[in-house]
């Protein structure tokens, strides 16, 4: 659930942050942190009010004042469900995470779930399926076997689902799996989670290794920093000649990663290609494009198709 939608447990105090919220929306942020410090004043120990407290001294320009209230989130909640440590890295306050929380994530997407594909593709413009299917179908080829990492709601799977004979999708969202089993496209769904070892992702727990001739993963890395544990995983589950199709949003000039203020994580196409040679990955083809809009601008990410070299 969202902060705004967990309760304290005290009438008083969440009608309180209810009201906090309604001036948030009114504009008036100053108002709001000044009724949620109240709220808290009942209810001390509560995550997910410290978490709306911290957001609205942020959009006041409070930034230490923010800081302070996320670190008391983060104390109250180390399995930071709510991103404070993202929020902690954007205001300068401590290094980017390698990777965020799983358990963030996993939150959030199984609150977007039930709204997932009208804000994404009628809103936002979303259209890295389509493009990362035609990447997939320029290889001319059929698989036999392949996996589709991320693959949320089962956007991806219809796009590809003629070129091959067995379709499995995983995801961190137990919600987004659902929905993703309502289309009945893929043979089957499970829970994994990337950032984890090959051994304990939940990849591996019902398939054999090396089983696939194509994977897939459109719009999932940019939830996770760091890539390595992604491409271990790759180095098990892919089958030599097997194709690797996925997307970043494009992280610019460097060698690295970098967050952006949207807490999604933006990738170098240098770090890419350094991960791609070290795990054996030719790059067969590389497309800059527009993957999404967020706020009303454009969103660049970077397509990849690549093949398990022998």
């Amino acid at each position: 659930m969202q902060p705004s939608q967990l309760s304290s447990g005290d009438v008083i105090a969440d009608r309180r942050a209810d009201y906090a919220k309604m001036l948030d929306e009114g504009g008036e942020p100053d108002a709001a942190a000044e009724l949620m410090e109240q709220a808290l004043e009942l209810t001390p120990a509560w995550a997910a009010g410290w978490y709306r407290l911290a957001t609205y001294r942020e959009k006041a320009g409070k930034a230490d004042a923010a800081v302070e209230a996320y670190r008391r989130t983060l104390e109250l909640d180390p399995e930071d469900i709510f991103g404070a440590g993202l929020k902690l890295a954007l205001l300068g306050d401590t290094e980017t995470p390698a990777q965020p929380s799983s358990r963030y994530v996993e939150r959030l997407f199984d609150d977007y779930a039930d709204r997932f594909e009208t804000s994404l593709v009628e809103k936002l413009d979303y259209s890295v399926p389509q493009k990362l299917a035609a990447l997939v179908a320029s290889t001319g080829r059929q698989y036999q076997y392949a996996v589709d990492l991320g693959c949320g709601t089962g956007l991806l799977g219809p796009e590809i689902r003629t070129r091959v004979a067995q379709l499995e999708g995983f995801d961190l969202s137990q919600n987004m799996l659902v929905k993703a089993a309502e289309k009945r496209v893929y043979d089957h769904l499970a829970q994994a989670d990337l950032s984890l070892s090959p051994e304990t992702s939940g990849l591996f727990a019902d398939g054999a290794r090396h089983r696939a001739d194509l994977v897939t993963a459109a719009d999932v890395l940019m939830y996770l920093g760091n890539l390595e544990s992604v491409f271990a995983i790759l180095d098990e589950l892919l089958a030599p000649g097997a194709d690797f199709a996925f997307s970043v949003e494009d992280g610019g000039e460097g060698n690295g990663f970098h967050l952006a203020p949207s807490l999604r994580y933006a990738h170098s196409e240098t770090y890419v290609e350094g991960l791609a040679v070290a795990h054996r990955l030719q790059i067969l083809k590389t497309v800059k494009t527009t993957i999404r809009k967020d706020g009303g601008k454009p969103v660049l990410g970077i397509l990849f198709l690549t093949r398990k070299t022998a």
